[in-house]
């Protein structure tokens, strides 16, 4: 199994990429850095040298960059099985008050990443009528909250396009999955003075997503949202 992962040097996005590899899929990792995703690849091969691990650094916040990704994927991979959209960034504020251009950069990366690099790979998928997309939502998407501005307006724009996509692939026989955490513990909660078992670990989200790419043809999980235990912080 192909399976295509952006952000995938580091957090959620390098979680996803272990479980996978755990079970033997092949692996093509896409992330803007490219130091961390090289690191990232070489020890996934040590620990899983039976796995196919290719890697190639793109910002995906340009659309040339995502255009080149999803040509570089459909040159390279016989089949797509599974491809995570999780490229994502996170820019703190209001609406009001958050830097110039906020919105400008969460869209780039938290949505137009998505849209263009899936417009470029999905032909090939339509045509194998196979495979299975995911988007890392969150629940900002779902819910405003102070401090949200732009990052909560770019999520909730990813959810409109996962649910439009999730209407338009499934007559091909491809599924669509919108994932929906709450807090997750990764680099972005360094120092914040957050216990780390207060929240969810990186691992939880891989193992859902694992979990939802298992199900049989007939079964499609449309949108998983999933909490830290005692809620939200």
């Amino acid at each position: 199994m192909n399976v295509v992962i952006t952000g995938a040097s580091r957090g959620i996005g390098r979680a996803i990429a272990e479980i996978f590899a755990q079970h033997g899929s092949d692996l093509w990792l896409i992330a803007r850095n490219e130091a961390g995703l090289l690191q990232t690849a070489e020890e996934i091969r040590t620990k899983f040298p039976s796995i196919r691990v290719e890697t190639q650094a793109f910002d995906l916040g340009r659309r040339e960059a995502a255009q080149q990704c999803g040509q570089w994927l459909s040159s390279g991979v016989d089949t797509i099985d599974v491809l995570v959209n999780n490229a994502g960034t996170f820019v703190p504020g209001n609406v009001t008050d958050e830097p110039d251009g906020a919105l400008e950069t969460m869209l780039a990366v938290n949505l137009y990443s998505a849209y263009h690099l899936t417009r470029a790979v999905a032909p090939k998928m339509i045509a194998a009528r196979t495979g299975h997309i995911f988007t890392m939502g969150s629940i900002a998407g779902l819910q405003a909250y102070p401090g949200g501005g732009a990052y909560s307006i770019s999520k909730f724009a990813l959810i409109g396009f996962t649910r439009n996509l999730r209407q338009e692939l499934k007559p091909h026989g491809i599924k669509v999955t919108a994932i929906l955490p709450g807090a997750v513990y990764t680099d972005s909660w360094n120092g914040s003075g957050v216990a780390e078992d207060r929240i969810m670990a990186p691992e939880d989200i891989a193992m859902l997503i694992y979990a939802a790419s298992r199900l049989s043809p007939a079964a499609t999980v449309e949108e998983l949202l999933v909490r830290p235990q005692l809620g939200d912080l």
